[in-house]
């Protein structure tokens, strides 16, 4: 039992060390108007986020993100959406899967509520980032993307660059609404490539 608990652990470890290159688990929903017009926007902020010293790093992320997409930040002029970011960092659990001594396939390992130990001595972090882009004119929120990944650092600002790269890898995200996107580091220049972006498949019902 112990064994299996360890390479099941392992695992679970090895996809949060990076060696792969990080993803994200991105989620959307649209409407037709998301499609269609010009790409203007403004960013609006919770009076929280006025506060926060973090906030214009989160902001020019996602700012370098809409650009690379046709999105114009409009300043003193009416724009034609209004965005707002959203952005949690907090500790996350790491089921650790437990078959038996002999065999525990990635895919085929149980899973347990919480670990039984803190793996290799690290706290898993769980991000996430979601924008909402609302139209000025009606209010209508017109497109929401979220991105969740995993690692083992606790500050926000390190998963950010990832997070906006994914949630705006494809704008708009067609259907299906859940997709899953894979990053690598350029070893040269230390920037995030888009490696892939697919859809999740639904599981079938048995």
């Amino acid at each position: 039992m112990v064994k299996a608990i360890l390479i099941c652990a392992a695992l679970a470890a090895a996809s949060l060390s990076g060696c792969a290159g990080p993803s994200a688990e991105v989620h959307t929903a649209s409407s037709a108007a998301a499609r269609q017009g010009e790409r203007t926007y403004a960013i609006t902020r919770m009076p929280s986020q006025a506060a926060s010293a973090d906030q214009p790093r989160f902001e020019a992320a996602v700012r370098d993100e809409l650009a690379k997409n046709g999105f114009i930040e409009m300043t003193g002029e009416p724009a034609r959406y209004l965005l707002s970011i959203a952005y949690d960092t907090r500790p996350a659990t790491i089921g650790v899967g437990v078959n038996d001594m002999k065999d525990c396939a990635p895919s085929g390992c149980g899973r347990q509520s919480e670990p039984p130990f803190s793996l290799f001595g690290g706290r898993a972090y769980r991000h996430s980032l979601t924008l909402r882009l609302f139209e000025r004119a009606s209010g209508q929120e017109v497109y929401k993307v979220s991105a969740v990944m995993s690692d083992r650092d606790a500050d926000p600002l390190h998963a950010m660059p990832a997070l906006a790269k994914s949630a705006l890898a494809k704008f708009p995200f067609d259907a299906p609404p859940d997709w899953h996107v894979k990053l690598r580091t350029d070893k040269a220049s230390g920037a995030l490539d888009v490696v892939s972006v697919k859809p999740v498949q639904a599981r079938s019902q048995p």
